[in-house]
């Protein structure tokens, strides 16, 4: 029995499963405020933020597979099955993560999980990790993403205000309504576009590690494609408790408040995918965006609270994956000897 290529698909089925993982989790960010302001039913939702994760997934591979790039350059994981066992216990770790701020609820992010796993797992191994690209293509976008989120929803917010102060508030609030439907699936593409690129990364991470490519290589279609349809399927299977605290929580529903929101990190994720090919996370992007909305009524209009346990998720979602990675990668060394 060839071993090598029997542990290689173990790996690609559990990379598999975090993208799935990362569908029900993070795409849910993308269609809150929709759910929220009732302009899309949460299975019409669910399904148009499934399709549309799809598409960015090819979009974002047609373009270069720039974040997958990214992600492939935190380290070296090395040859052969210690370069497997790194990756591995870096999938698991953001996996683990993953499913325990679901359970709760907790808008957290899986980039930031799978890059902080990979981090950690590779500093048990001893192949070295390269902060200077984690300082530049994930720290300072951890920073700047939400607040950037944050300031031009809340300037979207005042111009509209401006445009519509003397228009009936009904019929434009059903306009708004309309027009988030186009928003939501705007931001899950751009969602497909960024997330369904890491999974594609640490699949081809792996591969090039068991020989079956080279550095220098094309991402091969059919991860493409795998990575493309778990995410979907993991969106399609929903994540209806972040849908609430992103939709309902925050702020009060509000269908401008919601197309600002998703229109402006719509080109966030657009623009740090395709030109900074920085793995951002959706998370910390669309909350950012929702805070800023609701900020524009001011600011006893945004529930600090829910946005401050957010901001403990994030600074925690590191740290955390990585010891969970660390832990995972000693165990692999103490018992396979690696």
């Amino acid at each position: 029995m060839d071993w090598a290529l029997f542990f290689t698909i173990v790996f690609v089925l559990i990379a598999v499963f975090f993208d799935f993982t990362n569908g029900f989790h993070d795409a849910a960010n993308a269609i809150g405020p929709a759910v929220g302001n009732k302009a899309l039913s949460p299975g019409v939702a669910l399904a148009v933020s499934a399709t549309f994760n799809l598409i960015g997934a090819f979009i974002g591979w047609w373009a270069g597979s720039g974040v997958a790039k990214t992600v492939q350059s935190v380290t070296d994981p090395g040859e052969g099955y210690s370069g497997l066992a790194l990756v591995t216990a870096a999938v698991i770790g953001a996996i683990c993560w993953n499913l325990i701020t679901w359970k709760f609820g907790i808008p957290s992010s899986s980039t930031h999980a799978l890059i902080g796993a990979v981090a950690g797992a590779a500093i048990v191994a001893g192949t070295g990790v390269m902060w200077g690209t984690i300082w530049e293509k994930v720290i300072i976008p951890m920073v700047s993403s939400p607040i950037a989120g944050l300031i031009l929803a809340y300037l979207l917010m005042r111009l509209f205000v401006y445009i519509f102060r003397n228009r009936n508030p009904q019929r434009t609030g059903k306009g708004f309504r309309h027009a988030e439907k186009v928003s939501a699936a705007a931001l899950s593409m751009g969602h497909g576009m960024q997330d369904a690129q890491k999974t594609m990364g640490v699949i081809f991470l792996v591969l090039v590690s068991m020989g079956y490519l080279s550095d220098g290589d094309e991402m091969p279609i059919w991860v493409v494609i795998l990575a493309a349809g778990a995410i979907s399927a993991g969106t399609a299977a929903g994540g209806k408790k972040i849908i609430k605290t992103l939709g309902t929580k925050i702020g009060e529903p509000n269908p401008a408040r919601g197309f600002s929101a998703e229109s402006v990190s719509s080109g966030l994720l657009y623009a740090t995918a395709l030109g900074w090919e920085a793995p951002v996370s959706t998370t910390q992007v669309m909350t950012g965006s929702v805070v800023g909305a609701n900020l524009e009524r001011g600011k006893n209009r945004v529930r600090w609270q829910v946005a401050v346990n957010i901001g403990y998720a994030w600074v925690l979602t590191l740290p955390a994956a990585a010891l969970v990675a660390a832990i995972i990668m000693l165990i692999f060394k103490l018992v396979f000897g690696l």
